[in-house]
């Protein structure tokens, strides 16, 4: 990790090795696959820019090099990007929450999250959104998706209030898909609730699913639904379907 004084405003999670989508991950990164002409992570960092979250960081693990030389510093979308290399750093990808800790030093009081291998091209990360957020008293706020084909359970459900559910799985209320896109806040991954401190200096391995799962036992995240484009670009058969 590099120290900066520039805290990102978002963070695009790079660091998987993708392997479904095997073998075209053999020798190229999941989020530099080409779709539509550029490549996943770069409609991310173009959308991001849009909205005036020019500060961003990217983490990485899986053939993490070929990322940095794909987007390098950044300027030449009028950004400014910094990595966070778990590779070069551990040997191992620290999975979503354990990476973002690690991040957490370079990151702002609140920052938005999406994972650099789906593809939402309409989406918009805009600061009226970021603003409403950062002055509320939740912790994070969740954009889901109708169920894809492969997710037909879906993953959380949703209140009449705003608030995102951890249903049952035997629930028969409506569940969406977390589409990897979020708002969060620095306080949400706190030592004291999950037990690693912030920079993760000793690259512990953690899943995102289970603070949220407890966050949202306190009522403390939100969710809207997104009804845009959105595809978990998992497989090179959607691969191909995006490039038709």
């Amino acid at each position: 990790m590099t120290a900066t004084t520039h805290k990102a405003t978002a963070m695009i999670l790079a660091a998987g090795r993708g392997e479904r989508m095997r073998p075209l991950t053999d020798t190229c990164p999941k989020p530099m696959l080409v779709v539509r002409g550029k490549p996943l992570i770069e409609w991310h960092v173009k959308a991001l820019a849009r909205e005036g979250n020019t500060d961003m960081l990217v983490n990485a693990a899986w053939l993490g090099s070929q990322i940095e030389q794909g987007l390098q510093d950044g300027a030449r979308f009028n950004t400014r990007i910094q990595y966070s290399h778990e590779g070069i750093d551990f040997g191992v990808a620290l999975e979503t929450a354990g990476g973002i800790i690690r991040a957490l030093p370079m990151l702002a009081d609140t920052f938005w999250i999406v994972a650099g291998d789906v593809f939402a091209p309409q989406f918009e990360f805009s600061k009226a959104a970021y603003d409403a957020f950062a002055t509320s008293s939740m912790q994070a706020q969740l954009w889901l998706v109708p169920n894809p084909a492969h997710n037909p359970n879906g993953d959380f459900g949703l209140s009449h209030e705003g608030l995102a559910l951890n249903l049952p799985k035997n629930s028969i209320e409506p569940k969406w898909t977390y589409s990897t896109i979020g708002l969060y806040k620095k306080s949400f991954f706190d030592e004291m609730l999950t037990s690693i401190p912030a920079g993760n200096p000793y690259g512990i391995r953690a899943a995102l699913a289970p603070l949220l799962r407890s966050a949202m036992g306190k009522g403390l995240v939100t969710a809207e639904i997104y009804t845009g484009d959105w595809t978990d670009v998992g497989t090179p058969e959607r691969l191909r379907e995006l490039n038709l």
